[in-house]
């Protein structure tokens, strides 16, 4: 992250050819698609020091962010619109969350889930295309490892 707010600092000062050398080498060395310009909040943690992060230059994130390595954050073909992260939002690994959507503060992505719609605050979200999870099931009913636990971005 040091490297990406060296980046938008120096987008925002209009300084130019060095943004676009920080996202670079940003892209070569740790394979991760943070455009100068995106606006992130602080102290988000990018796992694995951002390997394979993808995020749309016009999404936002909100502060303390955990995002998985290998999340893609970014748009839909036939919509303009981007993700909205809230604040305290946890993504797993792998995850997608594509298109005009809005995950609410404090909710939870879970590993590789597809999310094509709205999260609604506290809420967790799995599977592929992703459901809310509401917690309410038979515990008996589920399997044995729970795909809503899998958060762990470090």
């Amino acid at each position: 992250m040091t490297i990406w707010r060296i980046s938008d600092r120096l987008h925002r000062w209009r300084v130019p050819v060095l943004p676009q050398l920080c996202y670079v080498f940003n892209r070569i060395v740790f394979s991760t698609v943070v455009p100068p310009g995106a606006r992130i909040g602080k102290e988000v943690l990018l796992g694995y020091k951002g390997l394979g992060i993808v995020i749309h230059r016009r999404a936002v994130i909100g502060n303390r962010v955990n995002i998985g390595a290998n999340v893609t954050i970014g748009g839909r073909g036939e919509h303009h619109g981007v993700p909205v992260i809230g604040e305290d939002v946890m993504i797993g690994t792998g995850a997608k969350i594509l298109g005009p959507v809005d995950i609410g503060k404090g909710a939870r992505i879970g590993a590789n889930a597809v999310v094509l719609c709205d999260v609604p605050p506290g809420a967790t979200a799995v599977g592929i295309p992703a459901r809310i999870r509401d917690g309410s099931e038979n515990p008996s009913n589920r399997s044995e490892v729970d795909p809503g636990s899998s958060f762990h971005a470090n």
